[in-house]
């Protein structure tokens, strides 16, 4: 069982590994230098100019540390397949949880607490001193054992083992793993869920229903409907309007919104694949090349309206409008050269 388990860890990662080298390319580890250099300048030039009025702090802090509790989770590499042939060996099983909720714990414990102490000196500047600080991180470590503790305790009923539960939570924890590898590369073994919402039927009703335009319909129903992208575009949209607005250096500000724009387009790509499982569309009597600029339509379209209301807020509280114009440029960019060289790409494959 033990071997077992650890295999299944190894492919995981392995798996997790391969996509790491996608994600620390080249361009994206220098923009992480950028962007962490500014974020330790813009630190120092806090403490050094620390605020009188502490409230402001202790609330933002209060977020953050209710984030970083409840950051984590447990792997047990539970397959669905488990739930038939593992039973028989349910009390072996039973130990394997108990024992990846200890080293999950420990694990996770560990980054709160690395996280925790590059705080320390705002609570220091605060007046707060190395014991408050200390009980902090105590009180802080007890609140992540607690949790812990119930989420483990959930894994288990009157019973014995709550399979379903087990096996539905591992795979939650894999696909959180996979769509952010996802971001950056085509990802293997991505589940996605169809959700209708009702309240944006208005927008399909903008396209009329003509031989000309069935790939426009069906990838707008598609991204509408898709229960990770139209979700990842609204994270990626609200993200990027927070970074123009508490982002006071307008260039690096307009970076950071350039590269969400870039991770929204080339997730939007992948719907291009949406329907390959219908066979039918291959009858659809449309001229050879329809299906990529339906695609191209669409993806464009929801990349103005994105970069429309970045734009209104831009207007707002971006000082340097020469910046606000590289924006628009990026953006034209990515709709003339971008995504026309994806979806070549993609056709070829």
């Amino acid at each position: 069982m033990k071997d077992l388990f650890l295999k299944r860890k190894q492919i995981f990662r392995k798996e997790c590994i391969g996509y790491l080298r996608y994600v620390l390319n080249d361009h994206f580890v220098l923009f992480l230098l950028v962007l962490l250099g500014f974020l330790a300048f813009q630190y120092n030039q806090l403490l050094q100019n620390f605020p009188e009025d502490h409230l402001p702090l202790v609330f933002l802090l209060a977020i953050i540390s209710g984030l970083i509790l409840v950051w984590g989770g447990i792997a047990t590499y539970l397959e669905a397949p488990d739930k038939l042939f593992l039973i028989v060996a349910e009390e072996e099983v039973k130990e394997h949880i108990k024992k990846q909720s200890f080293r999950s714990f420990i694990f996770w414990l560990s980054v709160q607490s690395f996280l925790l102490i590059l705080l320390a000196p705002l609570f220091l500047a605060m007046g707060a001193g190395l014991p408050i600080f200390a009980l902090y991180l105590l009180m802080m470590g007890a609140g992540k054992y607690w949790l812990f503790q119930r989420k483990a305790n959930s894994f288990f009923s009157e019973n014995g083992l709550d399979w379903d539960f087990l096996i539905l939570q591992e795979n939650k924890r894999k696909q959180i793993l996979l769509r952010f590898f996802a971001l950056f590369t085509q990802v293997k073994g991505i589940s996605n869920s169809v959700k209708r919402r009702a309240y944006l039927d208005f927008l399909l009703r903008t396209l009329a229903k003509v031989p000309g335009k069935i790939w426009q319909n069906l990838y707008l129903r598609s991204y509408l409907r898709n229960g990770d992208l139209f979700a990842l575009s609204i994270r990626l949209l609200l993200l990027s309007i927070l970074a123009l607005i508490f982002i006071d250096q307008s260039w690096i500000a307009i970076a950071i919104v350039s590269l969400f724009n870039y991770l929204l387009i080339f997730q939007l790509l992948a719907l291009y694949h949406a329907f390959d499982y219908q066979y039918l569309t291959q009858l659809f009597p449309l001229e050879k090349g329809e299906k990529e600029k339906g695609l191209k339509a669409i993806v464009s379209a929801i990349g103005v309206v994105v970069l429309l209301l970045e734009s209104l807020v831009g207007i707002i509280v971006i000082d340097d409008k020469m910046a606000l114009l590289a924006l628009v440029g990026i953006s034209l960019a990515f709709k003339y050269f971008y995504i026309p060289y994806q979806l070549g790409r993609l056709v070829d494959e």
